[in-house]
This record gives C-alpha cells, sequence and structure tokens, in this order.
C-alpha cells in the first residue's frame, strides 16, 4: 500500500462514518455488537476504547493500517444496511463508498468481491426462512458447507469463518421449526463442527467449544451416532491442542468410541479409537493406546466404498501409530510409520495435516539422531504452515525446535531460526 493509497482510504472511511454521525466510539459499538451478533469473540469481547483505537488508525492519514478480513466484514455489514435498517448495495450506497475506500486501500478485486458474495449470502440469510424448510434450501447450504470445507488449508481461516457465518445464522433458525429433516440435521452439524474448527484457528477458543456443544447437540439427534462421533474425536482433538487438558480430551476419546460404535461407518470407528490411542499415548498410558490402536487397525480393515468418512483410512492409521511411537520413544517404528503416512496426504485439503505429519517425522528423525533431516523436514513444515495458517502444525515446529537444543550453535539450526523468523513469526 502506497502512502497515497493509505491516504485515500482513511479519508474514504472516515467520511463514511461522519455521513452517518457517527463518533469513533459509535462506530466501535457498532463492530463489536455485529461481532457479537455474529458469534465473533473478536473484537466482541474487546472494550469499546481498544476497538475505538484501532478505527482511528485506519482513518489515519500517517498511520497507513488498514482494516484486516474480519473488520472488512463487519465493515461490510453495517455499511450493507442504512440507518433505518433496509438493505442498501447498489451505486451510491454506503456499501459501495465502502468498497471504494477499501480499493483506495490496495485491497485486491478478487478480495473485494469475496466480500460482495459474503454480504450478498448474508442478505439472503435474513430472507424469511420456509416453513418447513424446502429441500433445495437445504441442499443450497449443505453445498456451501462442504465448499468451504474443501477450502480449508487454501483459504484463509479468517475468510472461511466470514463465509460461513450466515450459514450458521440459517441453521439457527431452520432448527427451531417443528419439522427437521435427517438432512437438515447432517447439514447443521457440520456447519457448527467446521465453524467450531474455524473459530480454533482463528484462537476463539471459547466460540470454538460452545460451537462444538451445537455440533454435538444437532448430531445427538440423528438416529446413526457416526456423525456425533465424528464431532467428538474433532472436538477431543482441539481440546488437547487448545488446552493441553487431557482428562477433558481422554473423556471425549471415550465417548466419541462408545457413539462410534454406535453408528454405521466403520471408518469413524477406526478414527474414534486412533484418536483415543493418541491421547492415551499423550498421557503416558502406552498399554491402553497400544490396545486402542489395535482396534483401530482391525475396524480400518472392515472399510467399505460407500462408508462418507472412508477419507480416513489405513494409511491415516499409520499416522496415528507412528505419532504414538514417537511418544513411547521408538524412532525406528515412528519413522517408519509417518513416512508412510505423509506420503498419503496429497489432496488439496491435506495440507494442514501434511504441516503436522512433517514435524511429527522431523522428531522422529531426531530420535534417530539426524538432526539435519530433522531441520530439512521442518523447513517444509515452515512453508506449508506459513501457506495455511494451521494452528497446530505452528505449535508442533515450537516444540520440535526446542528439541534442537543440543544443535543451537550449529548453522542449519540457525538458518532454521531465520526462516521461522521471516515466515512465520515476523509476517
Amino acid at each position: 500500500m502506497t502512502a497515497v493509497e493509505g491516504e485515500l482510504g482513511a479519508a474514504g472511511l472516515r467520511r463514511l462514518r461522519e455521513s452517518r454521525g457517527w463518533s469513533w466510539a459509535d462506530l466501535a459499538r457498532a463492530l463489536r455488537d455485529t461481532a457479537r451478533d455474529l458469534g465473533m469473540a473478536s473484537p466482541a469481547t474487546l472494550p469499546v476504547s481498544s476497538i475505538q483505537r484501532t478505527v482511528a488508525r485506519w482513518e489515519s492519514p500517517t498511520d497507513r493500517t488498514k482494516p484486516g478480513d474480519r473488520y472488512q466484514y463487519l465493515l461490510a455489514r453495517i455499511y450493507s444496511m442504512n440507518p433505518t435498517g433496509t438493505s442498501a448495495l447498489g451505486p451510491g450506497s454506503d456499501f459501495a463508498k465502502l468498497l471504494d475506500a477499501l480499493r483506495d486501500f490496495g485491497t485486491s478485486p478478487q478480495r473485494i468481491d469475496r466480500l460482495i458474495d459474503s454480504i450478498t449470502h448474508a442478505q439472503a440469510s435474513n430472507s424469511p426462512v420456509p416453513t418447513p424448510p424446502n429441500k433445495d434450501l437445504v441442499d443450497d447450504l449443505a453445498m456451501t458447507v462442504a465448499d468451504l470445507n474443501e477450502q480449508v488449508g487454501s483459504t484463509p481461516f479468517v475468510r472461511l469463518q466470514l463465509l460461513l457465518a450466515p450459514v450458521l445464522q440459517t441453521c439457527r433458525k431452520l432448527l427451531i421449526e417443528p419439522q427437521v429433516t435427517t438432512e437438515l440435521l447432517v447439514m447443521a452439524t457440520d456447519a457448527y463442527a467446521l465453524a467450531a474448527r474455524l473459530a480454533f484457528e482463528t484462537r476463539d477458543d471459547d466460540v470454538a467449544m460452545a460451537l462444538y456443544r451445537d455440533a454435538e447437540a444437532t448430531a445427538a439427534r440423528l438416529p446413526d451416532r457416526s456423525r456425533l462421533a465424528a464431532v467428538r474425536t474433532s472436538h477431543t482433538m482441539v481440546t488437547l491442542h487448545a488446552t493441553d487438558d487431557l482428562n477433558t480430551a481422554l473423556q471425549l476419546a471415550r465417548a466419541a468410541t462408545v457413539d462410534a460404535h454406535r453408528g454405521s461407518s466403520h471408518a469413524i470407528r477406526a478414527r474414534a479409537h486412533a484418536v483415543h490411542a493418541e491421547v492415551q499415548a499423550r498421557a503416558g498410558n502406552s498399554t491402553d493406546a497400544a490396545t486402542a490402536l489395535d482396534r483401530a487397525r482391525k475396524t480400518v480393515e472392515q472399510l467399505s466404498a460407500g462408508d462418507p468418512f472412508a477419507a480416513f483410512n489405513a494409511d491415516r492409521v499409520s499416522g496415528f501409530e507412528g505419532l504414538c511411537a514417537l511418544y513411547d520413544g521408538q524412532a525406528h517404528r515412528a519413522d517408519d510409520l509417518l513416512t508412510r503416512s505423509l506420503s498419503s496426504l496429497t489432496g488439496p485439503r491435506d495440507s494442514v495435516q501434511r504441516g503436522i505429519g512433517a514435524t511429527d517425522l522431523a522428531l522422529a528423525r531426531l530420535g534417530l539422531g539426524d538432526a539435519e533431516a530433522c531441520v530439512s523436514l521442518l523447513h517444509e513444515a515452515v512453508d506449508i504452515t506459513a501457506n495455511t495458517g494451521g494452528r497446530v502444525p505452528a505449535q508442533r515446529i515450537g516444540r520440535a525446535r526446542r528439541h534442537l537444543g543440543p544443535w543451537r550453535a550449529e548453522s542449519f539450526v540457525a538458518e532454521l531460526d531465520d526462516h521461522i523468523h521471516d515466515t512465520l513469526l515476523g509476517r
């Protein structure tokens, strides 16, 4: 962004705010309240004074700070409605003026188009919902959720979170209707679970846990318990990585295995046992971990082509086996299993998992005494994590780097530190 772009964008935002007779505090309150309506912990939980300082920086001709993705979306939600509460998106509207200001800040045409799409979807979600909800509406929402889910790892998590927000609003409206179909429950469960994952990735942990509870309550209304088990396995891993609370994670993992055995999906049953194994291994319970892994291996052999969760296969079980071996100090076994698992992660949506797998394999190589091979894998993990923004691989990289303490004087470790700083910390 050039100085001229910054000045034009700042002036545009100031004129827009003043045209409504708002102070910085007024706009800050509107941003906070809109975030609360959408269930965004940030900036919903920030004091008005803090948001007000952010607004002031946007309008400063010398600060050259522009609104980030989250604030752009909140501003768009606010300015897409007239003060009277009616929608206005066309030429000459406040929404159009906001887009002009963002363009003046140097915002890309692609980002502007995505913002328009997001607001259009949000406006549609505020339309009256048919009673009972028709199949076309539920199918369209399911397609949207599936499309956003496929973009995990290739689209910034905040952007996906914002695109999903209107779907969640519609789900809440639909689920209170007396006639609720299986298709609606499946779609809403998937939407809540994806939203929970995205909230975790953007460090809104309280929101993530609340959304997992919503997903579990919705999935519990389905006759087949496989989806409930799937949600609980995800909830388990997020709890583990957000809080490091092994006791709560173990409770969730055990509940997931019980639900999985009440469902029809062998893939989910295998995943539930594999997740249970990882938590037991982290807790130092190697015997219980081995038992759970044995169940995962036997179950995954029963996979059928029609299983909707069949993406979780024997190669994924190998990843969990390798990680458990790593916790148990079996570096050679961990290396073999993690190498196999990492080589299978080739899909676009596997990118976050590739970053995790690369750091786990790096620690296995370090356990074999090959610090340079460890560092080489960590360089790969740093690049992947920079592209995906994945929270767990970033945590894993930090842990692996701490294990490199004895080699800190080596030039290859110094190069890794520079890469981590320049690519992840210095952004």
